[in-house]
């Protein structure tokens, strides 16, 4: 009898061993689940971790930058179900979706994070709650065509500009502003264009301006333009030049300078990427990678072309 109790014993022991050791051989290397692939990652994983990156750590230990955009905002950020872009490009995944986010601000956080050696990880935000979420801790940092202004350094902050651009107005193509050169050849016109943006503070310098409601997006922007419920809309040149090639009916006049807007006290032409206030050792990362990159004008305008080429055609 003794036998067969110390039997059954080992046999129960080795079964629990044998539990423990499979639980173990599932478990994520992540702790906040961040870090979750699906079946198609997970499959190529052991030929992936083998191999080293830049910082000299396997993809396991690999850091994540964690980027937040509103991938609706073409040419700088935008959505497609194609995990391509038009010239075979890799696009990046949209976490938590099936879809893929592409542009100018895809591609140069691509290339940060492949400088750092790091993953890149985009998420999904609409613009009015964008520095709320970085700040929750969902992204790390805000790669969105977001401006410079001394008010928005008051709650996050920004690295060097990685694009320069002017400000537009978009109007209908077949309209009576068409041919306008100068703001005041806009005296009396009805005006938007996206709430929360820099642009907020462009519209009142047209004379006897009739303000509109803002909208929460540029698409709304274009279509109001387009349909005649605004004489104009305020949007910076990479954005109404991507406008115009999707809607023909639309076009935006860029001012000569001296003749058209003023950039308010606080605000400058410098698109950078934001961080939490505070975080001092991703900004100084980011901010040392594009150095790196040797990040100047020309790479700026030679990168948005391609954005701008590649950028679907409807809105």
């Amino acid at each position: 009898m003794k036998k067969n109790v110390k039997k059954i014993f080992a046999m129960a022991m080795a079964a629990l061993m044998a539990g423990a050791m499979m639980t173990g051989c599932g478990s994520s290397s992540g702790s906040d689940g961040a870090d979750n692939t699906d079946t198609t990652a997970a499959a190529g994983s052991t030929d992936t971790e083998a191999a080293s990156s830049e910082g000299g750590e396997t993809a396991s230990e690999k850091k994540v930058l964690k980027v937040g955009m509103e991938c609706a905002y073409a040419p700088f950020n935008w959505t497609q179900t194609e995990p391509e872009a038009k010239n075979g490009d890799a696009a990046v995944p949209i976490f938590g979706t099936s879809d893929y986010a592409y542009g100018y601000d895809v591609m140069v956080a691509q290339q940060i994070a492949d400088k750092l050696g790091w993953d890149l990880e985009i998420h999904k935000v609409d613009w009015s709650s964008i520095v709320l979420g970085m700040n929750a801790g969902d992204y790390d940092a805000i790669i969105a065509g977001m401006g410079y202004t001394a008010e928005r350094e008051e709650a996050v902050d920004f690295t060097q500009p990685y694009y320069i651009r002017d400000n537009v107005m978009v109007v209908k193509a077949d309209g009576s502003f068409a041919n306008a050169a100068t703001i005041s050849d806009f005296t009396g016109a009805s005006g938007t264009t996206q709430i929360g943006t820099i642009w907020e503070q462009y519209v009142p310098q047209v004379p006897d301006v009739r303000q509109l409601t803002y909208y929460e997006t540029t698409s709304e922007v274009i279509m109001a333009v387009s349909t005649g419920a605004a004489d104009f809309g305020v949007l910076d040149e990479p954005t109404a030049m991507s406008a115009a090639i999707a809607n023909p009916g639309v076009k935006y006049i860029k001012f000569a300078e001296g003749e058209g807007f003023t950039v308010p006290e606080g605000q400058s032409l410098n698109v950078c990427i934001a961080v939490k206030e505070g975080d001092a050792e991703l900004q100084e990362a980011l901010d040392g990678a594009l150095t790196e990159m040797g990040w100047n004008q020309d790479k700026m305008t030679e990168l948005m072309n391609l954005a701008v080429e590649l950028q679907p055609l409807s809105e």
